[in-house]
């Protein structure tokens, strides 16, 4: 199960005091640091997490989730993936039904929710404007997303959100020499492969609200991409 951060082995604090301290995307800083600053008139009253948001989840995980960025009211207010916002809303009873998280609902980074089996990140760690972060920002934050991988050894599948995600992760695989190309890997949703390094690669369409209320993306369409990572893990 997930657990606290000061409870997490100490290369996971590591790597996440690292994140959470980064520095390197200036435009990004400035905008999450803006969004707290003024705040939604929903959350006026809150104050805003505001910083790059590292990875969270069970560190014996088998499976890996991987999301664009932090949206700018979720993760960027309450510095946990996919928590607090419509994204989220819409994910944590698809994982609570198939046994990877402990509650459907994720409200706050203090709301008693963990996962099982697997870990949530994403590509870009702070919140980008229009949810676009640029090449170089992916780049940047490259190292993040290795530093977590490279600390979860048993992971055996991935499972992109997007294709942003799925781009990103497979420039890592490339990066560190586990693949030479990229275009053999075509995104789609419950897109498949089988990596040289003996991983599963799984896609899905985001579970952004863009997708999710125009009805591109449902929770039965949603499920069956987490019933076969489970599947493709062992679990």
């Amino acid at each position: 199960m997930a657990s606290s951060p000061t409870s997490l082995p100490p290369v996971l604090q590591s790597i996440r005091r690292n994140i959470v301290e980064c520095t390197r995307c200036e435009r990004l800083r400035l905008y999450g640091e803006a969004i707290g600053a003024a705040r939604r008139r929903a959350y006026i009253d809150q104050v805003y997490w505001a910083k790059p948001v590292p990875g969270f989840g069970d560190p014996r995980a088998r499976i890996l989730i991987l999301g664009l960025a932090p949206g700018a009211h979720g993760a960027n207010r309450t510095g946990r993936p996919f928590t607090g916002d419509g994204s989220g809303f819409f994910m944590y009873p698809v994982l609570h039904s198939l046994g990877l998280a402990s509650q459907p609902t994720a409200l706050s980074a203090d709301d008693g929710l963990k996962l099982r089996h697997a870990w949530i990140a994403s590509v870009v760690r702070c919140a980008p404007p229009g949810d676009k972060p640029t090449p170089q920002e992916v780049r940047n934050c490259s190292s993040h997303l290795a530093a977590e991988i490279a600390a979860l050894p048993r992971i055996r599948t991935v499972v992109c959100l997007g294709k942003i995600a799925w781009d990103g992760y497979l420039a890592h695989l490339v990066n560190t020499g586990i693949l030479q190309r990229r275009s053999p890997y075509v995104f789609g949703h419950e897109a498949e492969y089988i990596l040289p390094n003996g991983l599963h690669l799984l896609g899905s369409y985001h579970p952004s609200l863009r997708n999710t209320n125009t009805g591109r993306l449902n929770a039965t369409m949603f499920a069956r991409v987490f019933v076969r990572a489970r599947e493709l893990s062992g679990l």
